[in-house]
């Protein structure tokens, strides 16, 4: 496959990933705002770009309006949806030919949504209802892409951006929440107080997580049992553990195509998370300090994404000669 194929392909998807899960962040805390007291509402919106890898700049207030410019509306801020959404869309057009038109017609009509979308909107179901057509319309995308689109190459590398994408996204999450609403991990059926616990649902939620929780666990939302899920679930789609069992399946794959010993890096290093966290136990993790685990899982990430590019997409011609 040509690399400039190959790079497309995983932007795309990565671009997909991070604007369904801005989508979902967005959507939770817009819905936390009014149902919580005043005092959890302080910083919240500084929580949410921090949640979503966004450095705070300027010193003006941070509010429900100018954040979701930032972050869904203004095409020219990166993190933005709308930025993300178009992104995606340039990088499907390069690779049309690879792509079923089933997914270069779901593409363009999530494309037309989103930069249709009035930016001045200040209604919160207006807000939610365009929160929702980015969430169905990125989760429309990927379907069509697993059921129309042969599992080749070119879908690995769909799947590494997807994945890759959200192990970091989910990661960054956990770890922004653990920094705001401490809790007594050491106390396995402790409950956190009664103020911060639907911050605590929150957070399962912008992980599309609270329903699949409860299912395995109980209803009943323990700091601890939460971590376990969102870390460690070998089952659960939106887990780091699974995300990085996904990362490493597409590299293997790929590598095995790749000529000499290229990729053999980079299929270590995902190896070596993988195989971290599935013998890790969650009081492991939580003895070490979850926090420092997550921030290592996050610049272990940031070097498959580095090793990716290596082997893959910007290597040189002599390598991929032999020479």
């Amino acid at each position: 496959m040509l690399s400039r194929v190959a790079d497309s392909l995983y932007w795309l998807s990565r671009y997909l990933e991070r604007a369904e899960h801005t989508a979902r962040v967005a959507g939770v805390h817009l819905n936390l705002v009014p149902e919580q007291p005043a005092e959890m509402n302080l910083g919240r919106w500084a929580r949410v770009i921090q949640s979503l890898g966004i450095e705070e700049t300027g010193t003006a207030p941070l509010g429900t309006s100018n954040v979701l410019d930032m972050i869904c509306y203004n095409p020219a801020s990166r993190p933005s949806v709308v930025h993300c959404v178009m992104a995606a869309r340039f990088n499907a057009r390069q690779v049309r030919e690879e792509i079923s038109s089933e997914m270069w017609e779901q593409m363009n009509r999530l494309y037309h949504q989103v930069v249709g979308a009035d930016p001045t909107i200040n209604s919160d179901a207006d807000h939610l209802a365009f929160l929702d057509k980015v969430k169905e319309g990125a989760q429309h995308f990927m379907g069509m892409t697993d059921s129309t689109m042969t599992h080749g190459e070119g879908w690995r590398f769909i799947e590494l951006g997807r994945y890759l994408e959200r192990a970091q996204s989910i990661a960054r999450l956990l770890e922004t929440h653990l920094t705001h609403f401490e809790a007594n991990f050491n106390a396995p059926g402790e409950e956190p107080d009664a103020l911060p616990y639907p911050e605590w649902i929150g957070l399962l939620k912008s992980a599309t997580a609270f329903e699949a929780y409860c299912k395995v666990h109980t209803p009943a939302v323990l700091p601890r049992l939460v971590a376990d899920f969102l870390v460690l679930s070998d089952r659960f789609p939106h887990s780091v553990r699974f995300s990085l069992d996904r990362v490493y399946g597409a590299l293997a794959a790929i590598a095995e195509n790749a000529p000499s010993q290229r990729g053999q890096t980079v299929v270590r290093v995902a190896g070596r998370q993988r195989a971290m966290l599935g013998y890790s136990q969650i009081d492991e993790l939580l003895g070490q300090g979850l926090g420092p685990a997550l921030a290592s899982i996050r610049e272990e990430c940031d070097a498959v994404h580095s090793g990716l590019h290596q082997a893959f997409i910007g290597y040189p011609v002599e390598a991929a000669l032999g020479v």
